[in-house]
């Protein structure tokens, strides 16, 4: 009976994960809960460290919340997330997609999480922090305020849900630059992540790690499966959207930052990446089934040049809507409740 009942499942998963790569119908009705066994869907995921007070000041009006608005809808993006945020562009781009029809609930898609509040020094007066938007209406979201740096900016990861997926969570967070602090905070964050697997549930994340794909510290994320000469010596259980991009230093992934690095923390392809990558996204290699038809894709996006008020420097030219590149990503994984078929 019980290897009756693995078989089942395991043949259900095949016609389920078949069905998706085919285009039939979509497993579970918006309003239904998803069933507890696996089945296979895709992710669009976007996140983008708009530098909201450092480069824009806080506007709503010199170009940012449109670019935003119009890469998150021309991206079909399910989920998207930012760093770096001020509440007013927050509540701006909140309209923006309004206006675009771009939420299934106008009401319900976004989450706002503050690691700031009404500092002079930030966004004006505003609140200064991180932001969720879904395309779908959105559950519960989860905050943790990660461990101290020492700073008057309290890090933080916030995590939400779907209404009709309770299992699969969506995260974001923006790790402190402040060394040893990054690494305590990237072990708390895994933790939390982790924290999702064992409870059956799958987790996906992007943010600004402000750590490298080839640094030690985050070798206890990248799977042990990912062995290159741009980034090896790992030990964890996840793979970061683009460390497959075979044209842009295979392991690493694309640049996202256009600041860069210092020069004992080069990235391993500096001849063709010269500058740094620290806006990542990953998901946990388990959820993968690669033989079901499971797989990930990633990339970051050419800055736009169309937001005004904004001087050049040395690191980005004039009317650079931040020094941060938008990232993107693609994801199919099983998303129901213990996902992997070793747990049946």
């Amino acid at each position: 009976m019980r290897l009756l009942r693995r078989l089942f499942h395991t043949l259900s998963i095949a016609v389920l994960a078949a069905g998706a790569m085919i285009g039939t119908a979509a497993p579970a009705a918006a309003e239904t809960p998803v069933p507890e066994f696996p089945y296979m869907v895709n992710y669009k995921l976007w996140h983008w460290n708009i530098s909201g007070y450092k480069m824009s000041r806080g506007s709503t009006t010199n170009g940012l919340i449109g670019v935003a608005a119009s890469s998150i809808q021309n991206r079909s993006a399910d989920f998207a997330s930012f760093s770096e945020m001020c509440y007013g562009q927050y509540t701006a781009l909140k309209n923006a997609l309004r206006d675009a029809n771009w939420p299934v609930d106008e009401t319900n898609f976004s989450r706002w999480t503050p690691s700031i509040s009404g500092d002079d020094h930030y966004c004006n007066g505003q609140d200064f922090g991180n932001a969720i938007f879904a395309k779908k209406p959105l559950g519960n979201a989860s905050r943790w305020t990660l461990p101290s740096d020492g700073t008057d900016e309290p890090r933080t990861l916030t995590c939400v849900n779907t209404e009709d997926n309770v299992y699969l969570h969506y995260c974001t967070t923006h790790i402190t630059t402040e060394t040893p602090n990054n690494a305590n905070q990237l072990r708390y964050v895994l933790d939390r992540l982790e924290a999702y697997h064992t409870s059956g549930h799958a987790a996906l994340i992007g943010g600004d790690f402000n750590a490298q794909p080839h640094y030690g510290r985050l070798n206890g994320w990248y799977s042990s499966s990912l062995n290159t000469a741009n980034n090896g010596s790992n030990t964890g259980q996840y793979r970061e959207l683009d460390d497959n991009d075979s044209g842009n230093c295979p392991g690493y992934g694309e640049f996202t930052a256009l600041h860069p690095p210092a020069p004992n923390n080069a990235p391993p392809c500096s001849a063709t990446q010269p500058l740094a990558k620290v806006d990542l996204m990953f998901v946990r290699e388990s959820r993968l089934l690669r033989e079901f038809g499971g797989g990930y894709s990633g990339d970051s996006l050419d800055i736009a040049k169309s937001c005004s008020g904004i001087a050049a420097t040395d690191d980005y030219p004039a009317k650079s809507c931040s020094d941060h590149r938008i990232i993107i990503g693609s994801v199919t994984l099983f998303a129901g409740k213990d996902g992997t078929v070793s747990a049946f």
